[in-house]
């Protein structure tokens, strides 16, 4: 569970968008007294859905035939060794 402050320096936001991510109900998240709390499943979730966009076709595929890695799911996975 992260707090808002600690959600939006994991996803280099404001710390108002992930509140205001939270009141659309675009977030989901427990609260406990003012503070609210956020799991890190959903907003990874969230941010898989939004952040990235639709490649041509012709990029599905390396040029040996492979399928193409998920290069954000790579560098995401990285940052989170650190």
């Amino acid at each position: 569970m992260l707090t808002v402050p600690e959600a939006a320096k994991r996803t280099r936001k404001n710390p108002e968008t992930i509140r205001r991510w939270i009141r659309d109900r675009k977030l989901k998240a427990t609260r406990i007294g003012t503070q609210y709390l956020v799991d890190e499943a959903e907003l990874e979730a969230l941010l898989g859905t939004s952040e990235v966009l639709p490649a041509p076709a012709e990029w599905d595929q390396t040029t040996t035939g492979e399928p193409m890695p998920n290069w954000v799911a790579v560098i995401r996975q990285q940052r989170s060794e650190h």
